[in-house]
Formats: C-alpha cells, structure tokens, sequence
C-alpha cells in the first residue's frame, strides 16, 4: 500500500524528487512498517552540489505547510528543502515524534539505530542514491515540536552531516545534564560528559521567537518539567541556554552555541523558517516587517 498522494513504492530506498513540489513515500529500514512521507520542493535551478534544508514541522505533523514556507527561499538560494513527515497514524502522540522513539512504553530505552533522530541520515542517503544531491552536508531547521525533535538529536547523533543547525520556539528542551532522565536530560541513555562536551562543541543556533510568550496556548508543554524551566517558550529558550552556560564551564569545555531573538515574532512556523533562512544565507536577522507579511500561526 502506498500512501495518498505519494509516488514511490513501498520500501523504496532512492527518493528523486520532482522539480515543483511533490511528497515521497519512505519505509525506513528500522521501521519498516511505520511509513512516513517526505514533502519535498525542488527549484527548478536546483543542482546536486546546492544546499539541501531538513525542515522538521511541529505537532500538526503538517510538513506539507513547513515545505511551503521556505519556498520563496529554495528559489532565491537554489535549495532542496526537504521536510520529513512523522504522521500521527504511524508516530502517534510526543514519545514518538518529540521523543524520537528513545524510550518504549516500558520504559526500556531501545536501541539507538531505532531512535527517530537516525532516519534522516538514512533519508539523506536515500537522496544521494537518486543523484538529487552530492552535498557532504545538510542544514536542518525544526520549530516547535520540531525544536524539540531537532535539539534532541543533537544530542544524541554525530553532528558530522549537519552543516548547519537551528531548533527554534521548542515548547521545553532536554537539559544539558546526566542527573536527570531522558527526556527532562540525558541520564539513563548511556552517555557520558564527553558526550554532553560534543554537544556543546556544535554551533547550534538557538532561535527564539520575541513574541513567543504565551502562556494560555494550549500548545504549550504544561508538564511539571517544562513549566520548570519557565513560564513562555521564550522563557524557556533562555533557561536552556543559561543551563548549557553553566554545565559548560562546569565541565571546563567551550560552549559554542548561541541564542538568538527573533524580533516581533510569536509562535510561527513560517515566519521562524523565513528568519533562519536570512541568517543562514544572507548573514542577517530580518526585520520584523518582512516576516509579518508572511506570518502564519502554525505550530
């Protein structure tokens, strides 16, 4: 069976994606039976050695809508944007998206080629078996829930495919610490603070949108965890990176993350991609009035 509106077969490990937009269907090899579909928009200008973006969406698992936001910048700088799809049927509810499948109902942490933050190497490699891209690495944007899957990964996965990395308005974050179990940190996963000092070493880019400080959301993580490191998900990109400050000159390595403020923008999909892409490719925040235009309030 192949999904709505899809076009490769079942288990299919090259995906070419059509110039235009289109929506692939993927198996993974881990999870064979759990399929996920993989929205893609591929400029017509587009070569193999251009950049590719991994866009990861929020909890409405509309990758579709995150493929489309970074449209107007896949023309303007010639990029494959590449949105992979963890639907509810197959990736039911945050343990399974937000979690990345770590930790099973038992509470067993399960093996780590299961974990979902190792598929998109394995999409990625899909890409390059179809010649659609030669690039060494990729960058890799994830809001909202895909914040949160986005800096997990980091986490937890070699950093050496991602060129670039910007988890942006995640609802809560998984703290730079041993002491505390996975997901509030990273205790019980077997790492250790050689791992945490990896983490530190990537120059992840933090975004946080200025106006995301809305407390009535019912999008808003209100787990006792999150609601402990603040009351606003802006609050909470700020408790995170304070964290990293400190568990960083703890350890006596270099931090080289850093956090930065979108201006006049809440919790918006489409305007935080907007921003990460003039940062990313034309060295700049933007204003808020290029980004209100385009703003769209989708998680």
């Amino acid at each position: 069976m192949t999904l709505p509106g899809t076009r490769n077969p079942v288990n299919r490990i090259t995906l070419v994606p059509a110039i235009g937009r289109d929506a692939l269907e993927y198996r993974d090899p881990q999870h064979p039976d759990l399929p996920l579909l993989v929205h893609t928009y591929r400029p017509a200008a587009h070569g193999p050695d251009d950049p590719v973006v991994l866009v990861q969406h929020g909890m409405k698992r509309n990758g579709d809508d995150y493929r489309d936001f970074w449209i107007d910048a896949a023309e303007k700088h010639r990029l494959l944007i590449v949105s992979p799809t963890f639907g509810d049927a197959a990736f039911p509810e945050p343990e399974n998206y937000n979690n990345g499948m770590v930790v099973a109902s038992d509470g067993a942490v399960r093996e780590r080629a299961d974990w979902l933050y190792a598929v998109l190497p394995r999409i990625v490699g899909a890409l390059r078996a179809g010649g659609v891209t030669r690039r060494a690495q990729v960058r890799l944007f994830g809001h909202s829930a895909g914040g949160q899957f986005v800096h997990r990964l980091m986490a937890t996965q070699r950093h050496a495919l991602y060129e670039s990395v910007a988890p942006a308005n995640s609802g809560w974050y998984t703290l730079p610490t041993l002491d505390r179990p996975f997901p509030e940190g990273l205790g019980g996963l077997g790492f250790s603070s050689a791992d945490l000092a990896r983490w530190f070493d990537y120059p992840m880019t933090i975004l946080a949108g200025e106006r995301d400080i809305d407390t009535s959301d019912p999008s808003l993580p209100a787990n006792p965890e999150a609601l402990a490191q603040g009351p606003t998900r802006y609050a909470r990109a700020h408790f995170f990176f304070e964290t990293a400050q400190r568990e960083a000159e703890r350890l006596g390595v270099p931090l080289r993350w850093s956090l930065t403020t979108i201006p006049g923008v809440g919790h918006d999909g489409c305007a935080m991609g907007k921003a990460a892409a003039a940062i990313w490719f034309e060295g700049r925040v933007p204003a808020p009035e290029e980004l209100f235009s385009v703003a769209k309030s989708v998680a």
